[in-house]
């Protein structure tokens, strides 16, 4: 089935799954970004601390600062696909591939033995301490990286193909049409109008209505 002024019914509805289904996918990603970055990264243990040695958890919020307002900013692109269309979503598609690639690197690169080392230094206890002796990296920052990746790939998917999606306006736009066409017919000025209309083009209304009774 095809509306006027539209691609086919199914078309659209297909165009519809694939939009909720990017929002789902992006907004889930930015979610698990949002939820690695507060829990623990690393375990870390370093000697000559009180007591012969000094232990310490790092959240990803300790080692990678970024990471927090890097997923916010992918929300709201996430929001911004929705009201956006044309060159402006496909703005946004690059936008949101690109602050993806950012989590990615910051937390492949938050728990490096130099960045955790560096992050401990900045605890007023571990200031000269001798040396690391042991870290155990925990799975979160797997999953920041595995959430970073999955928005880079949205945020190319958005820039490919979101010029077949609809937008916010897009529903509202096509119950508007039909009803403004009906209103206009059924209203009883409408015959009047257009004879004004006529006029103020030039053109005589009532040529093609019959006879004139023009006097031979």
């Amino acid at each position: 089935m095809t509306t006027a002024g539209g691609p086919p019914a199914p078309a659209r509805g297909g165009a519809r799954r694939a939009l909720a289904a990017w929002v789902v996918v992006s907004a889930a990603s930015a979610g698990l970004v949002l939820a690695a970055a507060g829990r623990t990264w690393v375990r870390a243990a370093y000697s000559g601390g009180p007591g012969g040695g000094t232990r310490l958890e790092l959240s990803g919020g300790e080692l990678a600062p970024v990471l927090t307002p890097l997923a916010l900013a992918c929300l709201a692109a996430v929001v911004a696909v929705l009201a956006t269309r044309g060159l402006w979503r496909k703005g946004v598609g690059v936008l949101t591939a690109l602050l993806g690639a950012a989590i990615a690197v910051a937390a492949w690169r938050a728990v490096s033995p130099a960045a955790v080392a560096q992050v401990a230094g900045t605890r007023g206890a571990l200031t000269g301490v001798p040396g690391l002796v042991t870290s155990t990296v925990q799975p979160w920052p797997a999953l920041a990286v595995a959430g970073g990746a999955l928005l880079t790939a949205a945020g190319a998917l958005a820039v490919v193909s979101g010029g077949r999606w609809p937008g916010m306006s897009e529903r509202y736009e096509r119950r508007a049409a039909p009803a403004g066409t009906r209103a206009g017919a059924g209203r009883p000025g409408g015959s009047e109008r257009s004879l004004w209309d006529a006029l103020d083009r030039g053109l005589d209304p009532t040529e093609g209505d019959g006879p004139t009774g023009r006097p031979g």
